[in-house]
């Protein structure tokens, strides 16, 4: 093989590399300037944490199926219900506090741990989430008390837990159409 034709491929593959390293980079950069949600990704972000937080995948026994399978309210997309319901059935002072209270965790975080709220570990994030609910600020309790109801809401309802776990029916019992009305004596 001559030296032109090694030249030519080792460049095209290192072109190839630092295209598919800068695609990759362009969509992020492309999600985040055209994300149209309600909330920014960093506030989906620090929601999904704070329902992770508040009900961790294995936390609950496990699903009794022929194959158990722990869930949690990540595994359950309670996170995502959380999103949309802030979003479509709250006021706008709700949907406001619930905006700064995400803004002011966020920054709690980077003060007190030095690490984004996503990136604590569970006892962390626990510790902080209490710290809002014992808070002297009513509107760092409210925040509390409305994620920790709504995600247990969210987690408590969704087919996983309610027909896997619990055994929820729709109907119980059975409807028996073709069935004889002859009276034994």
């Amino acid at each position: 093989m001559d030296r032109r034709k090694s030249l030519k491929i080792l460049g095209g593959t290192a072109a190839g590399i630092a295209g598919l390293v800068l695609v990759d980079w362009k969509w992020q950069l492309v999600d985040q300037l055209t994300h149209k949600g309600f909330f920014t990704i960093k506030e989906e972000e620090l929601i999904s944490a704070i329902a992770d937080t508040i009900i961790p995948v294995g936390l609950p026994p496990k699903v009794p199926m022929p194959n158990p399978i722990p869930i949690g309210a990540l595994s359950t997309g309670t996170d995502k219900y959380l999103m949309r319901l802030f979003e479509h059935c709250y006021e706008k002072e709700i949907q406001d506090m619930i905006k700064l209270q995400l803004a002011r965790l966020s920054e709690k975080s980077k003060k007190e741990l030095g690490k984004t709220f996503s990136k604590a570990t569970q006892e962390e994030r626990e510790k902080l989430l209490l710290s809002m609910s014992e808070s002297e600020n009513e509107a760092e309790k409210q925040f509390f008390d409305l994620m920790k109801s709504q995600t247990i809401t969210g987690f408590t309802t969704v087919k996983e837990v309610m027909a896997d776990y619990r055994g929820y029916q729709v109907a119980p019992g059975y409807y028996n159409g073709c069935v004889d009305l002859t009276t034994q004596a």
